[in-house]
């Protein structure tokens, strides 16, 4: 399997595993002290960057475990 080929299946698993979590959270976070936001918006940035990082780990072993 080409380098590429392994990158593009880990995407497609990644995106198909997203697809199916989901992603309406509610909670409530003060601002700046300044009041209350919605924090749902906050955790699924988070979620997203904790995502992109273990898909670019996961690569990155298999790419490894391959050699």
């Amino acid at each position: 399997m080409t380098e590429d080929k392994l990158n593009e299946l880990i995407d497609e698993k990644f995106d198909a595993a997203l697809k199916g979590f989901n992603r309406t959270h509610k909670f409530f976070v003060t601002e700046n002290g300044r009041g209350v936001c919605d924090g749902g918006d906050l955790y699924n940035k988070v979620f997203v960057d904790v995502l992109e990082v273990v898909k670019v780990a996961t690569k990155d072993v298999l790419k490894e475990a391959l050699k």
